[in-house]
Order: C-alpha cells, then sequence, then structure tokens
C-alpha cells in the first residue's frame, strides 16, 4: 500500500514511476523551424504512443470487502501467484474461455444460460462489478492533483489513461465532450489535452494537433466553464483571475439563511466545499512557472498569446457547446458585487481566515466519516489536495488519499477511466438478487451459492452507525441505510436503501437462505426511508429537500441541471414505496411486537401509511399527459415508466382497473420499434421529450419496457387491445440478442444524472433482461416464444 511521497500513486507493483515533470514536447506557438524539426519524429511519436498498450494478461482486479482496485504485476512469478481471473478477464475485454451453452428454447433457458455467465462475474465478497465511466471530467481532476502534488503515477496507469482518452477521442474532430457519447465541448477537449500532456503525451502527436485545433476553434481554455477554469488556475496554466468566487465565507452564514450551503444537494455542496477552501487560497502549483509542460501548456490552450491575456475579463466567457445552465443575473451580480467590491475592499483577514479554518474543518469530517474514499472522485482529489496545502505531503491524511484514490479507477479493454464513485457495487447487486427471485429461480439449487453470497454481501455493508458529529457536519441519518457502493462510503441514498431491503426480504423470506438482517436492522432502514420524503410526497436521492429550488439562480456549474438541491424523482419515490408495501406485507401484524411502543402490529404501521399516501399522489401527479414518467438517473422514459408501473401495481393499480396505467402502456406500445424493441436515445434526458436511440433498438431500453407492460398487467394477447403482441416482440427481441455463451452485448450508454451528463450501468444487461425472460415465463408460461 502506498504510505509515503515517495511511493505511487496506487497499490499497484507497477516499478518507476513516470517523471511528468521530465517530459520533452513542441510547443503550439513555437517557430516553423522548431516545427518542422518535430513533424520529423511525429511518425515516430505516434507508434511510440500506440505501443504503449500494457500487458493485460497482467491487470488483476482486487476486491477487499467491497473496495475495488487494479493492479498491474511486472513479474511472471506475481502473475502465477495471482491468477487473472474470469471477472478479470472479461472486465479487460480478453476471452473468458467459457464455454458455448446449449441452445436455450424457451424464456427461462435464456434467463439461465445469462446467469450461466453472470455468476462468473460476482467477486469474492459477493458483489458484482464493473466500469461506471462515461463522465469525461473525472480524470482531468485526479491527474491534475497527481501532478501538483508530486505522486508518482505508475507507468502501466499513466499509459492506461492516454489509451483511454485517445480511445474515447471524438474521431472527427478531435475533441472530447462532457460524457462518452456526448458533443465536443471546451471543457471536455481543454481538460483531457491537458492531461494528456500531463502524462507524456506529445503535442504534435496527431491526435493533439487535432484535439488542438478544435480546442482552438472554440476559442480556447478561456471559455471554459467554471470548474475547469478552477482546475487550470490550480495548475498554473491559468490565473486565479479567470475563476468566478466561490466564497469560503458562505460556510459562515448561520443555518437558517436559505442560501446556507447545508440546504444545497449533497455533491454540490461537497464539491464546494474544498474549491470554496483552495480558492480563498488562491493556491496554485509551485513549480508551474519553471515546469516545461505547465509553460508549454500556456502556449497550447490559448488562441492569443499567453502574456497579452487579462484573465480577470474572462470570467464570464463560456462556449455554446459548454453552457447547458447559463448563469443566471443573479448570480452574475453576485459575482460581481464579490470580485469589485467585497474581495478587494471589504474582506477582512480575520473572517478570511475563519471561513478558512471552518471550511477546513468540514473537510477533515468528510474524510473522517468516509476514511478518505470521500463521496465521489470530484471532491475527493480536491480534498486530497486540500490536505495537502494544508499538513504537507508527508501527513497521514496525504498518504491516506493516495491510497483511496485508485478505488476510483477501472480498467477495460480500451484503457484507464475514471468511475463516477467508488463502484456500484450494492446497487447492481441488490438488482441481480432481485432479477433472480422475479425470475422463479432463486430455489433453484445451482443459484443458491451465487444468491448466499449475495445475501451475505448485503449484510455486511448495511451501515450500522451514524457518522460522527452528524449535525455539526450536516449529514443526514445513515443507521440502517445502505449507500449506492460500500458501507465504508457511507452515504445513505433512498432508493439504494429501499432497493437493498427488498433484495434482503425477497431472499430471507426463501426456504433455505439465512437470515442475516435481523428485524431490527430492516426497522432501522424503514426509519432512514421514512426520514427522505419531501413536502411534495415525492422522494429525494441522498437526504430530503432542504432548501428552495430557487437556488438555482446560484449555479455556478454551467455544464449541469439541477444541481443545487435535492428534487423529487420518481425513481427514488417508487423504490420507497416497493420497499414498504413489501415490508408490511412481510413484517405486518403477527409478526412481531413492536418493541418501542409495546404495540402489536406492523412497524410504525401509521407512519408508513402516511408516507405511502404522500408518495403515490406524488407518482400519479409526477406522470405527464402521455402517460409517461421522466427519469432522472436512467435513460429515461423507459427507465422511469418500468418503476412507476412497478410501484402503482404494488397496490393494486393495474392496467384493468386504472386509467393512468393504461395511458402508460399505450406510450410504451406506441415507441416500441418494427423489430420489437425499444431503443432511447441520451438526447431524452437533456430534452425533456422522447427521442429515439440512433442505433434503434436497445437491449437494456427493451427489458425495461417489458417488465413495465408485465407490472402493468398489459393483456398482451387480447384481441381488442391496440398493440397486441408488443410485449412476445420484445422479449423475443432480447431472446435473440443473446449471445451463445449467455451474454449480451454492450450497446448504448444507460444512465444519467444532472439532466446533462451519461454514464455507464454495464451489467444492466445482465441484470434486467434475466428478470424481464423470468417474470414473462411466470405470466404467460415457460414455452418456445415464436
Amino acid at each position: 500500500m502506498v504510505t509515503t511521497r515517495s511511493q505511487s500513486a496506487t497499490p499497484s507493483r507497477s516499478s518507476t514511476p513516470i517523471n511528468a515533470n521530465g517530459s520533452t514536447s513542441v510547443h503550439a506557438n513555437s517557430s516553423p523551424t522548431k516545427k518542422r524539426k518535430a513533424q520529423d519524429t511525429v511518425t515516430n511519436s505516434v507508434k511510440r504512443a500506440r505501443d504503449e498498450k500494457t500487458d493485460y494478461s497482467r491487470w488483476r482486479l482486487r476486491d477487499d470487502r467491497g473496495r475495488q482496485t487494479w493492479h498491474y504485476l511486472d513479474s511472471d512469478e506475481e502473475c502465477k501467484e495471482w491468477p487473472q481471473s474470469i471477472a478479470d478477464r472479461y472486465m479487460l475485454g480478453l476471452e473468458t474461455g467459457l464455454p458455448t451453452l446449449p441452445s436455450p428454447e424457451t424464456p427461462l433457458d435464456h434467463a439461465r444460460n445469462a446467469l450461466s455467465f453472470f455468476q462468473h462475474l460476482q467477486l469474492p465478497p459477493g458483489n458484482w462489478a464493473c466500469e461506471y465511466g462515461g463522465p469525461m471530467f473525472l480524470l482531468p481532476g485526479i491527474v491534475i492533483t497527481w501532478y501538483v502534488t508530486q505522486t508518482p503515477i505508475p507507468p502501466a496507469y499513466a499509459s492506461e489513461i492516454k489509451n483511454y482518452l485517445f480511445a474515447r477521442q471524438h474521431p472527427e474532430d478531435g475533441g472530447w465532450g462532457l460524457h462518452i457519447e456526448g458533443v465536443t465541448s471546451v471543457f471536455g477537449t481543454g481538460m483531457n489535452y491537458t492531461i494528456l500532456r500531463l502524462l507524456g503525451a506529445d503535442a504534435e502527436d496527431e491526435r493533439m494537433v487535432k484535439a488542438r485545433a478544435k480546442l482552438h476553434e472554440m476559442g480556447g481554455v478561456l471559455n471554459g466553464p467554471h470548474w475547469s477554469k478552477w482546475w487550470l488556475a490550480v495548475l498554473g496554466v491559468c490565473e486565479w483571475g479567470i475563476v468566478n468566487p466561490a466564497p469560503a465565507e458562505l460556510w459562515l452564514l448561520p443555518d437558517w439563511t436559505p442560501i446556507s450551503p447545508w440546504r444545497w444537494w449533497i455533491h454540490i455542496r461537497q464539491v464546494f466545499l474544498p474549491m470554496s477552501y483552495i480558492a480563498s487560497k488562491k493556491w496554485t502549483y509551485p513549480s508551474a512557472s519553471s515546469d516545461p509542460v505547465i509553460q508549454s501548456l500556456r502556449n497550447e490552450l490559448f488562441v492569443q498569446p499567453y502574456s497579452s491575456i487579462d484573465f480577470s475579463a474572462h470570467r464570464n466567457d463560456i462556449s455554446p457547446y459548454d453552457n447547458y445552465h447559463p448563469k443566471t443575473w443573479v448570480l452574475n451580480a453576485i459575482n460581481w458585487l464579490l470580485v469589485k467590491v467585497w474581495d478587494p475592499y471589504l474582506r477582512p483577514d480575520s473572517l478570511k481566515q475563519k471561513a478558512e479554518d471552518w471550511t477546513w474543518k468540514l473537510i477533515q469530517m468528510e474524510d473522517a466519516n468516509t476514511d478518505y474514499a470521500d463521496l465521489a472522485p470530484v471532491n475527493a482529489p480536491m480534498n486530497f489536495l486540500a490536505c495537502y496545502i494544508t499538513e504537507g505531503p508527508d501527513a497521514y491524511s496525504v498518504r491516506r488519499h493516495r491510497e483511496r484514490i485508485p478505488e476510483f479507477l477501472w480498467v477495460k479493454d480500451e484503457g484507464m477511466l475514471c468511475n463516477g464513485t467508488n463502484g456500484v457495487q450494492t446497487w447492481d447487486t441488490n438488482f441481480l438478487v432481485q432479477a433472480v427471485v422475479e425470475a422463479g429461480l432463486a430455489q433453484e439449487k445451482k443459484w443458491k451459492p451465487m444468491l448466499t453470497k449475495a445475501l451475505e454481501f448485503l449484510d455486511d455493508h448495511q451501515i450500522r452507525e451514524e457518522c460522527v458529529e452528524k449535525d455539526l457536519c450536516y449529514r443526514h441519518t445513515r443507521k440502517g441505510a445502505w449507500a449506492f457502493s460500500t458501507r465504508e462510503q457511507g452515504y445513505t441514498v433512498s432508493d439504494c436503501t429501499s432497493e437493498a431491503m427488498k433484495a434482503v426480504m425477497m431472499l430471507q423470506a426463501l426456504d433455505g437462505f439465512p437470515k442475516l438482517v435481523d428485524d431490527e436492522r430492516l426497522r432501522d432502514a424503514v426509519d432512514v426511508i421514512l426520514t427522505m420524503q419531501n413536502s411534495t410526497g415525492g422522494v429525494a436521492s441522498y437526504e430530503h429537500r432542504r432548501g428552495s429550488e430557487l437556488l438555482e439562480y446560484l449555479n455556478a456549474a454551467e455544464v449541469f441541471g439541477r444541481i443545487m438541491v435535492e428534487y423529487d424523482y420518481p425513481e427514488c419515490t417508487t423504490a420507497c414505496v416497493t420497499a414498504l408495501v413489501m415490508f408490511k406485507k412481510l413484517y405486518g401484524k403477527g409478526h412481531h411486537t413492536d418493541e418501542k411502543s409495546q404495540v402489536k402490529g406492523c412497524y410504525r404501521e401509521e407512519d408508513i401509511d402516511k408516507f405511502l399516501d404522500g408518495a403515490l399522489k406524488y407518482i400519479r401527479a409526477a406522470q405527464r399527459p402521455d402517460g409517461s414518467w421522466y427519469g432522472s438517473w436512467g435513460i429515461c422514459f423507459t427507465y422511469a415508466g418500468m418503476f412507476a408501473l412497478e410501484s402503482l401495481a404494488c397496490v393494486g393499480e393495474r392496467y384493468a382497473n386504472s386509467e393512468r396505467v393504461r395511458r402508460a402502456c399505450r406510450f410504451f406500445v406506441e415507441k416500441q420499434n418494427p423489430d420489437g424493441g425499444w431503443g432511447e436515445s441520451y438526447k431524452s434526458c437533456e430534452t425533456a421529450k422522447w427521442v429515439p436511440h440512433p442505433q434503434g433498438t436497445q437491449v437494456v431500453n427493451t427489458a425495461w419496457a417489458c417488465i413495465a407492460l408485465m407490472e402493468a398487467g398489459w393483456p398482451d394477447e387480447d384481441d381488442e387491445v391496440q398493440g397486441k403482441g408488443a410485449l412476445k416482440r420484445g422479449i423475443k427481441l432480447l431472446m435473440e440478442r443473446q449471445q451463445a455463451n449467455g451474454e449480451w452485448l454492450q450497446e448504448g450508454i444507460e444512465g444519467v444524472f444532472n439532466k446533462s451528463c451519461m454514464i455507464s450501468y454495464p451489467n444492466y444487461k445482465f441484470i434486467f433482461p434475466i428478470r424481464a425472460l423470468g417474470m414473462y415465463a411466470k405470466r404467460y408460461g415457460d414455452v418456445e416464444v415464436l
């Protein structure tokens, strides 16, 4: 493990970390003679860059109680001692060696074949892992932090990060977008170009030349959004004058004030925290003025000579490709006052120091409550940098951050990317368990060891204690919750808690499975869920809404929408509804005595009923006139519609007795493609209107739509309904797309957050088809689908 400044950024055993500062480059604005000389070496440099791919047979994924890290083994002896697993090979895009399975004939045959493949991807602690990539703005923060903290970067990491970025470079214009399927932007292009150079890519590599040309066409990094300007100021490529204010003094506001940061959504809150602390200090990489790569970047990233730039004049410049959520006049006015009046004339040093002291204390609490894993890979490197600035390069906090950062990194056939969190461990495991139970396969002997291990993982990762100084650091209650990834990360999420609770209850209700999570712990989960509801009846993600939607007037990120406060989410609300209804059914009257109130009956029955009443009213009200629901965490209407119809079905509202359910079914049937499947583009998330996928049918969308129709009780065989046989055609397509070894191939991206950024959930292509196929067999018989 990494424990000192001289050691590597990762627990990998790779030897001799590269010295990023020692790389030689040709400046974009260098003389014609130098450029001609550089051109003579372009062919060799490109070949060298493309030959940097590591030996994928040497990569290993370690899963230590859910903590996932990739390791590159140097020696043959190490490789022999630690053999590559089937899961390793699959994640890396290598041949798994798994056999062709018997030709399936029925839906359950197909589901069993899928499980036969997917069981091999389960990791020793009982969870499933996968890449959780898509966003193209995560790697830059990590690489820049490594660079400015002088953290040596292992050659295997450097090579594979470069490989991934080049693999995801836009094939036509040479740039990068906000996410892997997005249009080229200044944010994506400027930041990824920058870290490629920090990692040793040659400025005259033909791919870099192409990227630089596109960046210049968009006006250079002066037209980047707030976050990119902040990172470039830290690196010393830009001056701090270009960065709009992130005043640390906001953290000193009394809690009752309507704009106090504790009211903000947790992700923007935890990003703004170290961002404001470091901005207040205006800290810049100390070696920037003498670093040859930084000096070169000062020429390459701008369209005008560096010495001529008045950085403060470009605070509000932004490319139209990045300006998804334009700054409001309110925010512009506040920024002007802060820059022109508050900072230069009114801000006392004593208040500045007080604000920095308090934000530093809050950073320490975030680190302590997550053991330095932090919420996500945006705030984690920022907290790492704050520790480095404040406590020095040899501090325990710095060493521990160096150890934890690799948990965000993932290796696949394209190279090394950054996941959106430290994994999807709990989330995907929840859904796999539910899929197998829903398919009616959970009590087949073959799958019991796999499911028992999954139950053990969920047992291990329920959060058992509250945060230290929970109220002081504005954390929501978490005892009894499940996080998205691991217990150690430790953030309550409403639908993760609900889906995990359902998975546990489903398995523990079946014969042959151990009862690992006792009733008291399930009641703790209920307690958490009941705290998540907003006044509207809808449910938020990490905590109930604390502030007004008017806070979006202060949204400074520009590239994201709806980030300032918590919102009502159909997916979160429906998950809570289905979990509480299941809890009432399995743990209702006669099951136990309520030890807290000494009243026989369901635990907190009145509170649950009140919650359900409000949640169901919200779900019904959130339905759009065309019968759909807008999804905020998956793409998009197919995703939310599936969950909404599941929640309505669990309270008896189905096609036969509900006009709103019939409207939802008509929406799905109308969107079906001629081949029997469904395909929805991520553009639906951005525009809030249905947009067909440009490549047509997608397996995951098709599975979601089929599940939705079955939950709704769609009469697929009724001659009177328009769209008869829609469900059967969808199931048939899922069967036809399955491969001979039981897997489905990866297609388009599946997830989304903040309306504009897409994110991958590769395990969905197994989980939801398995569930859909099994549900179909239970409802219509396990017969051939012709």
